[in-house]
This record gives structure tokens, C-alpha cells and sequence, in this order.
């Protein structure tokens, strides 16, 4: 059995074309994901799925291990088990995302760790506290339901639960959003991949509604770090001064 870290990253982005090779601190983003990826202590493995030969390229130079994978293949979940190859099906395939150089390694642990301590999950995700109301009414931020395992009932780009009578109360703890990050089974991944999307999915534009609606059974890990992603340009420069406080500290 093994525990692998893929790392989807595909050069094309209609806000940040290249963004895998944007220069933070001297190293490309894509490297950045890479080493802290490899500080988690569950993985076995971590290689970083790309269609891009620069990209390929960039993550080797750097001492890592990269994939080519078809530039048509319809997510990051079927990217990942491409690259991954001949998996088995006890193996735990973690689906880190590539735009995120400030992933925190015990997140990754914490996944991998739930899957290996109840067979009964085929997937593990995770969430964050809603913290702000903008953030609870904007499409771009998924929210999770949850039942009283800390499985996931359903995901949604609107405001879930609803609350009849009242406005939300954040501080409830029922306002959790979604981050993308994903631990699977081997034997469920294969199941997945060999799935068409569903109608939730294709109008949700979310792929974990395709798990769902197979039945899958999805545990979810709460922390409190909402994660620091590279969307723009913009983030990128912000992105670079949290990693030179940390190099500094």
C-alpha cells in the first residue's frame, strides 16, 4: 500500500496564464507546492501531474518528480489518476492543489490519517469556518453540509444550510466552506474516473456532486486555516511575502 501526493498543474489560466512557473522567492510556485507536500509524513510519494513540458521541466530541476498527462482530460481528478498510473486499490491517492505553496502538511496527514482509521469513507476533504456574510452569499465560495459524523451531505455555490427565519448565524458552526483538496481510495478513484458527470455536477460546476450522487460516503476534516491561493498576479506578490516572513522566522 502507498500513500501518494499528486499535484494537478496545468500552465494554461485565463487570469494568470503560467502560473505554475511564477517566480516566488526565486522558485517557481509549482516547487514551492512540492516541498510542502513532502514535508507531510503520511506520504509515500509525491509527483505533480502536468500537461507542460516547462513545467515537467521546472518541478525536475528543482528535485522533483513530475508526470505528463493528456492536455484533454476533463479535471484534476482524472489528471491525478493518470498520473498516478497502476495504482492499487488499498492505495490513498491525496489530490493537493497546485496553486497553493502555503498548504499546510499536517492538512495532508490529517486526510490520509482518516481514511486509514475508518475503511468506511471513500473520500476525505475539508473545510473552514465562514467567517465573513460576502463570503457565504458568493457562488465562487462552496459550501458543505454536514451530518453528525463530519461526512459530507451535500456541497453547493449557494448559501446551505438556509435558514428560514432568521439571517445565518455564523458563529453557529454550521457555515463551513469548502477546500479543495481531496484524499481517495484507489478502489473508489478507479470507480470515479469511470463515471460521466451527473446533472448535479455539470450545473453546480462541482465535481465531489459526481461522489456523492455514486453514494460515496465523504469525510471531512475542519481546521481553522482558510489556505492562501494564487488566483492572480496580485496573489502572487502577496503570496511571496507570507513565504519571506517564513523563511525570515
Amino acid at each position: 500500500m502507498q500513500i501518494l501526493g499528486v499535484i494537478p498543474s496545468r500552465y494554461g489560466s485565463s487570469r494568470f496564464p503560467g502560473k505554475p512557473l511564477a517566480l516566488l522567492c526565486g522558485k517557481p510556485l509549482v516547487t514551492w507546492v512540492v516541498e510542502a507536500a513532502k514535508r507531510a509524513k503520511t506520504l509515500t510519494r509525491v509527483i505533480v501531474a502536468t500537461d507542460d513540458e516547462r513545467i515537467k521541466a521546472a518541478v525536475e530541476a528543482n528535485g522533483g518528480t513530475a508526470a505528463m498527462t493528456p492536455s484533454e482530460l476533463p479535471s484534476g481528478t482524472d489528471r491525478i489518476a493518470c498520473a498516478a498510473g497502476d495504482f492499487a486499490d488499498d492505495d490513498i491517492l491525496v489530490n493537493i492543489q497546485g496553486d497553493e505553496p502555503l498548504i499546510a502538511p499536517e492538512l495532508i496527514d490529517a486526510l490520509a490519517g482518516r481514511l486509514l482509521d475508518d475503511p468506511k469513507w471513500d473520500m476525505a476533504t475539508a473545510v473552514t469556518p465562514i467567517r465573513r456574510k460576502e463570503d457565504l452569499a458568493a457562488k465562487t465560495v462552496v459550501k458543505v453540509v454536514l451530518d453528525r459524523e463530519d461526512g459530507a451531505l451535500y456541497f453547493s455555490r449557494l448559501p446551505i444550510p438556509c435558514d428560514r427565519d432568521h439571517e445565518p448565524d455564523l458563529a453557529s458552526g454550521l457555515y463551513v466552506r469548502h477546500l479543495g483538496i481531496y484524499a481517495y481510495r484507489g478502489a473508489f478513484l478507479k470507480r470515479y474516473i469511470a463515471e460521466k458527470p451527473c446533472a448535479l455536477e455539470k450545473t453546480e460546476k462541482l465535481e465531489q456532486l459526481r461522489a456523492l450522487w455514486m453514494g460515496a460516503k465523504i469525510a471531512v476534516i475542519r481546521t481553522e486555516d482558510e489556505g492562501v491561493g494564487v488566483d492572480t498576479p496580485e496573489d502572487a506578490v502577496r503570496v511571496e511575502a507570507l513565504l519571506k516572513l517564513r523563511i525570515k522566522n
